[in-house]
C-alpha cells in the first residue's frame, strides 16, 4: 500500500516577491542587483540609532496591484510592525513587516490541477515587508561574509491557506504567481537572483481526517523545480515517519538541490516568538477608496481573461490561447497584429513559431523586436495570397524584414526574386525536367505508389529554388504522371 492510499497531503505556500522599485522600502538606497557588496547601504539600512524610515509609496502601490489582481480585500488602515529576531544579516535586530493588518486579505489564484481542470487556490493574505541581507558561507573558511545590499528591499509575501494538495499543484501555483507578478510589472520573477523565493509548509493527515497533521517548513526554495522536488521528498519522509508510528517534529528545513533532499536547520518558531509590536518610527497609513480605484484603473487585462477571449471570441485552441497570454508583451503584440488581419490562427502560428525562434536565436525579447505589427501582418497576407510559401517567408523574408524596416514584405520578396511562380508554362518546364531524371520513380508511381507525389513536388521545389507554387505543381504533376 502506498502512502497515497493512507494519507492526504496538505500544503501552504509563502512566496516572497521582490518589488521592482528603484529604492528600498524605507529609504532611498538602490535595489539594483549585482552591485559590489555593501555599496547600496545607508545609516537607515544599517539600523543606526536616530535614523527614521519613510515608506516607499510605489511599493504600497505594487502591493495593491497584486491584491486587486488576486481579488483580495484591500485593507485601508495599515501599519508596520517589528518582527524581532537576531541574525547576522539583520542589522537592526528586527525586521519591519505587517502582522495583524496585512494590506491585502483573502483572495485567490487560479491553477491547473493534476487532472487538467482549473480551480482557485485560496489566499490568506498578502503583506508588505522588508528583506534581510545575505549571509555568504562559502567565501571564507573561517568566517561568514555579510552583504547588506539586499537589506531593506521591499517584498510582498503572498500566503496561501493550506489549500494545495500535491507537489504538482504547488508547481502550478508558483508558476502562476511568477507569471502574474511579471504580467503586472511589479517583480521580474527571477528566482535565480532571489527576486522570487518560496517557503513550503507541508503536512500529512490520515485520509478523511478533518485534523491537519504536524507541519514542517522548507525555506528559501529558489526555483519552481526545487519547490516540487522538496515537497515530493518531504511527503515521502513524513509518510515513512508516520508509518513507523513516530511523531512528526515541527521544524524548519532547507533543501539540498545537489541530491533533492531536505535537512533540518532549526525547530520552528511560533508567531509569539517574534514579539510583534507596532513600529514606533513609522506612522500608520490610510488608503482612500479613490487611491485604490486609481490603481485598479491602471491594471492590464489579466491573463486568464485574455485566454478566455482568445479561445471563445477568436477561435484559437487552448494551447495557443495559453501561450499567447503567458507574457503581457506577447499578448500586446498579438493584439496589435490582429488589428491588421483577421487570420488569428496564422498570427498565433507565426508568433509561437518563427518569431519566437528568431527571438530565442538572437537572445532578445518581443519588447525589443523592431518588426512592426503592421509589417508582420503584411508578410502573413503575402503567404495567404499564395505569393510566397511559408518556408520562404519565415526563413528568408522575415529576417530581412526585421533587419530593414524601411521595406515591406512584398518589396523584399520582389528584390530577392522570391515570389512564387504560378505560370503553368514555366512550371511545366521544371516538371518535365524532374520527370525526365527520375524514370524509375515515375514507373513506381504509375504502379500505384501515389505517395511519391511528395517526392516529385519536393524536387520541383528544389529546382525552382522554392518559388514554385506547391498547390499548382501538385495538380500539374498529377496530370503529367497520368500520361
Amino acid at each position: 500500500m502506498s502512502w497515497s492510499d493512507k494519507y492526504e497531503v496538505v500544503i501552504g505556500l509563502e512566496v516572497h516577491a521582490q518589488l521592482a522599485t528603484n529604492s528600498k522600502l524605507f529609504c532611498g538606497d538602490s535595489t539594483a542587483f549585482g552591485a559590489e557588496p555593501n555599496t547600496h547601504i545607508s545609516p537607515i539600512t544599517l539600523g543606526h540609532p536616530g535614523t527614521l524610515p519613510k515608506t516607499n509609496k510605489k511599493a504600497v502601490n505594487y502591493a495593491i496591484r497584486m491584491g486587486l489582481a488576486c481579488a483580495c480585500e484591500i485593507e485601508k488602515d495599515n501599519y508596520f510592525a517589528r518582527k524581532n529576531y537576531f541574525y547576522p544579516d539583520l542589522p537592526k535586530g528586527y525586521q519591519i513587516s505587517q502582522h495583524t493588518t496585512p494590506i491585502c486579505k483573502g483572495g485567490l489564484v487560479r491553477i491547473k490541477t493534476d487532472d487538467g481542470s482549473y480551480r482557485n487556490v485560496q489566499l490568506n493574505r498578502i503583506h508588505l515587508e522588508e528583506d534581510a541581507g545575505k549571509s555568504i558561507h562559502d567565501l571564507d573558511d573561517q568566517y561568514t561574509c555579510i552583504d547588506l545590499n539586499r537589506a531593506g528591499t521591499p517584498l510582498i509575501e503572498i500566503v496561501t491557506e493550506p489549500d494545495i494538495f500535491s507537489a504538482e499543484e504547488a508547481y502550478q501555483y508558483v508558476t502562476e504567481i511568477r507569471k502574474l507578478v511579471r504580467w503586472l510589472g511589479i517583480c521580474d520573477g527571477n528566482m535565480e537572483e532571489g527576486s522570487l523565493r518560496c517557503d513550503a509548509n507541508i503536512s500529512l493527515k490520515p485520509k478523511g481526517s478533518p485534523v491537519l497533521g504536524t507541519r514542517v517548513e522548507v525555506k528559501n526554495l529558489n526555483s519552481i523545480r526545487n519547490v516540487k522536488k522538496a515537497i515530493e521528498f518531504e511527503v515521502e519522509r513524513l509518510a515513512i515517519i508516520l508509518d513507523e508510528g513516530k511523531k512528526v517534529q515541527q521544524q524548519t528545513r532547507s533543501f539540498d538541490a545537489s541530491n533533492d533532499t531536505t535537512f533540518a536547520i532549526r525547530d520552528k518558531e511560533e508567531a509569539n516568538d517574534y514579539r510583534y509590536f507596532p513600529d514606533p518610527d513609522l506612522a500608520p497609513f490610510h488608503l482612500t477608496e479613490s487611491f485604490i480605484q486609481s490603481i485598479a484603473a491602471e491594471l492590464p487585462v489579466l491573463p486568464n481573461i485574455l485566454q478566455h477571449k482568445y479561445e471563445k471570441e477568436l477561435g484559437l485552441s487552448l494551447y495557443d490561447a495559453h501561450q499567447l497570454s503567458d507574457e503581457l508583451a506577447t499578448a500586446h503584440y498579438f493584439d496589435a497584429v490582429v488589428q491588421h488581419t483577421k487570420n488569428y490562427k496564422a498570427v498565433a502560428n507565426w508568433l509561437l513559431g518563427p518569431i519566437r525562434q528568431w527571438l530565442h536565436e538572437h537572445h532578445t525579447s518581443i519588447e525589443q523586436l523592431s518588426l512592426s505589427p503592421e509589417k508582420l501582418a503584411g508578410l502573413l497576407a503575402l503567404v495567404e495570397e499564395g505569393k510566397v510559401n511559408f518556408s520562404i517567408a519565415s526563413s528568408k523574408i522575415l529576417p530581412a524584414l526585421i533587419a530593414d524596416q524601411n521595406q515591406n514584405a512584398l518589396s523584399i520578396a520582389e528584390s530577392l526574386n522570391l515570389l512564387q511562380v504560378s505560370d503553368s508554362s514555366e512550371l511545366e518546364k521544371w516538371i518535365e525536367e524532374v520527370i525526365a531524371k527520375m524514370p524509375d520513380k515515375v514507373a513506381e508511381y504509375k504502379k500505384g505508389k501515389k505517395g511519391l507525389i511528395g517526392l516529385f513536388v519536393g524536387e520541383v521545389k528544389k529546382l525552382s529554388k522554392g518559388k514554385a507554387d506547391p498547390k499548382i505543381v501538385t495538380s500539374l504533376l498529377e496530370q503529367a504522371l497520368q500520361k
